[in-house]
């Protein structure tokens, strides 16, 4: 439904007399498709290299992590990053600019970031098909390694066409931001990683793929 929104119901937004590209739906979506390809693609390699981080389901994969997750992402990433707006858009329009909101939006989206990575690392320990070594440090350290995608995302996604008085985003810009978020959080990530004496290693086999007794079940072989 998100992703076919703004062609075929552009009218919940109120965008239907604006061309496809100008509308924010449409824009919306190509921001968040965009930084959670970059998360499937480059960030899950860090939860498998320094959280032992495993998917185990059968799944033809793109670079190491199945393709069904590029596509989850994304609702997720909607879901979420709908909520954030709403929550930093009550704030901005509810207290006047003075240091005092801008400790608070900070302290805010720390907040926000870490509650919805915790969350969804909860909820998903009740999939049998992603595992981690560490349980506990998925939840308490993961959960702050995962929060950092959503530091850098909400406060840059906010921007996207919010002021009434810019000019809108262009997709060049919108792709740009986007790009530019998963840049920030790629480097972030990668500090923690060196902070905490990890290697890196990126693998296009899942291990489940070399060792089927690996896969969960009732799968046979992943």
């Amino acid at each position: 439904p998100y992703v076919a929104q703004p062609v075929l119901a552009p009218q919940l937004t109120g965008e239907a007399s604006k061309p496809l590209t100008a509308r924010y739906c449409f824009k919306a979506n190509l921001w968040l498709f965009i930084f959670g390809f970059i998360g499937n693609y480059w960030y899950t390699h860090y939860f498998y290299s320094v959280l032992k981080a495993e998917y185990t389901m059968p799944s033809w994969d793109f670079n190491g992590v199945p393709i069904p997750m590029y596509l989850a992402t994304h609702f997720y990433f909607i879901f979420y990053h709908t909520l954030s707006n709403c929550v930093l858009r009550k704030v901005y329009t509810t207290y006047q600019a003075s240091s005092a909101r801008t400790l608070f939006v900070v302290a805010l989206i720390l907040a926000m970031s870490y509650f919805t990575a915790f969350m969804e690392t909860l909820t998903i320990s009740g999939f049998p098909c992603y595992r981690f070594e560490d349980r506990h440090m998925a939840y308490t350290l993961g959960s702050a390694f995962y929060a950092i995608y959503f530091i850098v995302s909400f406060p840059v996604f906010y921007r996207l066409d919010e002021d009434p008085k810019a000019a809108h985003f262009t997709l060049f810009q919108t792709f740009f931001e986007a790009m530019g978020s998963g840049m920030v959080v790629l480097c972030l990530l990668d500090f923690v990683r060196v902070g905490l004496g990890q290697d890196f290693t990126l693998r296009l086999d899942r291990p489940c793929k070399l060792d089927p007794s690996r896969t969960c079940a009732p799968f046979k072989r992943c």
